[in-house]
C-alpha cells in the first residue's frame, strides 16, 4: 500500500536528472500494484519512484558507476558528504566549477560530492559525458544554487538505509525477481520520437532499438514468472508494438518536455506507462 507522507519530512530525489519522474508521480499512483514485498529499480537515475514508494525491501541498480557511488555515499556517509558539499558551496564560482569538472579523481566520498556539486550547478542539471566518459556540461546560470541541502540529503539517507545499491546492467534483475511478491519499475532511456529528441548523453553508450528489444524480452521473462512489471517510455509506434507483442497494457501519461534542441518542441507530450498487471493500487475509471 502506498502511504502519503507530509512534504516537509518526505524523502525525495537529491539530484536533478533528465527524465526524472517527480512531476509524474501523481499520474503514476493509480497504476502502482496493490501489493508487493520486494522492489527493484534497474535504471535508478534520480530515484523519484523509489523515494515516493519507500519500499521496505529494495534493490536499486544502474549502469552508471558514478551515480551508484553517490547513492552509496548518501546512504552510508551522509554527514561526511555534507561537509564536503559545504566546502564546494563556499568556493563556488565559474573558475572553481571548471576546475572541479576537469578533476575526476579522489576518494569515493570526494567523487560523490563532485557529482552532486556539478549536478546542482551545471546547465539544466544534465548528466552528460563525452566519448571518453568525461563530464562535459557547461556551468549553469544560477544566482544561488542549492549545493548542499542537509535536510534533503539526510532524509534520502534514511530512506536508503535498508536498500541494496549496486552497479549493474538492467538484465541483472532476472537473477533476483522471481515471483508475484516482486515489483520491477523500469525507467530506461526513451526511444526517440524524432531526430532532435534523441538524448544519448547519459553515458558513452546510447540505448538502441536492440537494447529496447532486450528490455522488452526481460520484461516478458519477468512477467512469465508472475513478477509485476512497470515500464515508462515514449509514446511511439515502435514502443507500443514491441509491448503489444507480449500482451502488456499501455496507458498515456502527460509529461512536460523541457530538454530539446528546438524550443518549439518543448511543452506537454504523451508518454507511455506500460504494465504487465491490472491489480492496481486504485480502481481504474
Amino acid at each position: 500500500m502506498v502511504i502519503q507522507i507530509p512534504k516537509e519530512t518526505s524523502p525525495r530525489p537529491f539530484l536533478k536528472w533528465a527524465g526524472g519522474k517527480s512531476r509524474l508521480i501523481q499520474q503514476y499512483i493509480p497504476y502502482f500494484p496493490k501489493s508487493y514485498k520486494n522492489y527493484y529499480e534497474p535504471f535508478l537515475g534520480g530515484g523519484a519512484v523509489f523515494f515516493y514508494l519507500q519500499p521496505k525491501a529494495a534493490t536499486l541498480t544502474d549502469i552508471n558507476a558514478e551515480l551508484i557511488n553517490t547513492y552509496c555515499c548518501v546512504r552510508d556517509r551522509v554527514e561526511e558528504l555534507i561537509s564536503l558539499l559545504k566546502e564546494h558551496k563556499i568556493r563556488h564560482n565559474k573558475d572553481y566549477y571548471y576546475s572541479v569538472r576537469n578533476n575526476s579523481g579522489g576518494t569515493d566520498l570526494e567523487k560523490a560530492a563532485r557529482l552532486i556539486y556539478l549536478n546542482k550547478t551545471c546547465f539544466n542539471g544534465l548528466y552528460r559525458v563525452n566519448s571518453q566518459g568525461k563530464f562535459n556540461v557547461p556551468l549553469g546560470r544560477y544566482e544561488n544554487p542549492n549545493i548542499c541541502s542537509e535536510v534533503l540529503l539526510q532524509a534520502a539517507s534514511e530512506a536508503l538505509y535498508y536498500a541494496e545499491i549496486k552497479q549493474a546492467d538492467f538484465t541483472e534483475v532476472l537473477n533476483h525477481a522471481t515471483s508475484s511478491d516482486d515489483f520491477v519499475f523500469f525507467d530506461p532511456p526513451y526511444h526517440p520520437i524524432s531526430e532532435t529528441s534523441y538524448f544519448t548523453a547519459y553515458s558513452q553508450n546510447c540505448f538502441s532499438k536492440k537494447d529496447q528489444e532486450v528490455l522488452r524480452d526481460t520484461c516478458a521473462e519477468l512477467a512469465s514468472r508472475g513478477v509485476k512489471v512497470m515500464v515508462c517510455n515514449s509514446d511511439s509506434e515502435f514502443i507500443r508494438n514491441i509491448y503489444t507483442d507480449i500482451n502488456f497494457e499501455a496507458y498515456k501519461i502527460k509529461a512536460a518536455r523541457s530538454i530539446n534542441s528546438n524550443i518549439k518542441n518543448r511543452g506537454m507530450i504523451d508518454e507511455l506507462l506500460i504494465t504487465s498487471f491490472k491489480d492496481f493500487y486504485l480502481p481504474r475509471q
